[in-house]
């Protein structure tokens, strides 16, 4: 920690700072995941200095910095911290996202854990920012033309295709047959409310 605030303070008017700064800073954060005051104290002061931007394309800075946000109950900079990082592990920023609005969660109703229904409400109510996912979101519905082609079977041929039409279908959209199934399940469901 020492060489690390020593470097640090040597640098602090170079930009880029050098890439063994960067490094160090990474490993630290590693190293202190389980000393909260240690690694609050290194988060601020990268966090206080003009390099900030850079140290946060490391995902380990990343992470230590949303958990040391997270214990001091500010979710919201936590949010804003890793809408503006330049991490490249964008999976990992998109868990870490979810994380925050879970914790958000169980400090609200005052819980340890949430129940898998909890943490799908919670992700569809706080989806990540196009800044995470700059292919957009993963969305589990079937393309239109798809979909336009299952509902003509179902209104031309029938709402209850036996195994070889649901087959067939399948193979035409390049689905599973048990996808298929499930699709007509759903539409006679909800035909019947």
């Amino acid at each position: 920690m020492k060489r690390f605030m020593a470097m640090l303070n040597r640098n602090k008017n170079k930009d880029p700072p050098p890439t063994k700064l960067l490094d160090l800073a990474g490993e630290l954060c590693q190293e202190l995941q389980s000393s909260s005051p240690s690694l609050e104290k290194l988060v601020g002061a990268m966090m206080g200095c003009k390099h900030k931007m850079h140290f946060l394309t490391n995902i380990h800075i990343v992470r230590a910095c949303v958990l040391v946000h997270i214990r001091n109950g500010q979710h919201d900079t936590a949010c804003r911290l890793l809408e503006y990082c330049k991490a490249e592990e964008k999976e990992e920023l998109v868990q870490l996202w979810h994380e925050i609005h879970y914790r958000r969660v169980m400090e609200k109703h005052q819980k340890d854990s949430l129940t898998p229904l909890q943490k799908f409400r919670c992700r569809k109510r706080n989806p990540p920012p196009l800044s995470l996912c700059p292919e957009g979101l993963k969305t589990r519905n079937y393309p239109e033309e798809v979909r336009q082609h299952l509902h003509r079977f179902a209104a031309e041929v029938t709402a209850n295709p036996n195994k070889k039409q649901r087959e067939g279908l399948a193979r035409d959209m390049n689905l599973q047959p048990a996808q298929v199934y499930n699709w007509f399940a759903n539409y006679r469901r909800r035909r019947k409310s």
